[in-house]
């Protein structure tokens, strides 16, 4: 029987170092938000099931507004269905912290309230639970 974890939030934090800035502004491609919700879809699957699982798919991606090398990151994923094997995602990155180089070398402001960056819906897959 497999237990209904809609529901469940997990949020994970990182700060993007500036070796990941690939374009004028010091801006990140999207593939980092991307891996950002794969890491924490994989701890979505041990939480729910033990196992780290697989990403099967997104149904939906936004690119809602830039991430820069220096941001902070929230990133969150949230079960909004459960299945037999597989478990529905929603995603979100908010930049919560941003690098004010403007101001100063090593400048930065907290952004309140958050900028949301990224929003996707994805799909995982657990293996299926031994009879």
């Amino acid at each position: 029987m497999t237990t209904d974890h809609t529901g469940l939030v997990v949020t994970h934090r990182r700060y993007v170092p500036y070796s990941h800035a690939h374009y004028a502004g010091n801006l990140v491609d999207g593939a980092y938000s991307l891996a950002a919700f794969g890491d924490v879809a994989t701890e979505v699957c041990i939480r729910t099931d033990g196992d780290e699982g697989l990403f099967a798919s997104y149904s939906d991606v936004q690119f809602l507004a830039p991430v820069r090398a220096g941001d902070v990151l929230e990133i969150e994923a949230k079960v909004v269905r459960t299945g037999r094997r597989s478990r529905e995602i929603d995603f979100e990155v908010r930049v919560v912290c941003r690098g004010r180089s403007d101001l100063g070398e090593s400048r930065a402001e907290v952004l309140d309230p958050p900028l949301v960056a990224t929003r996707a819906r994805g799909t995982v897959v657990v293996p299926p639970v031994d009879a």
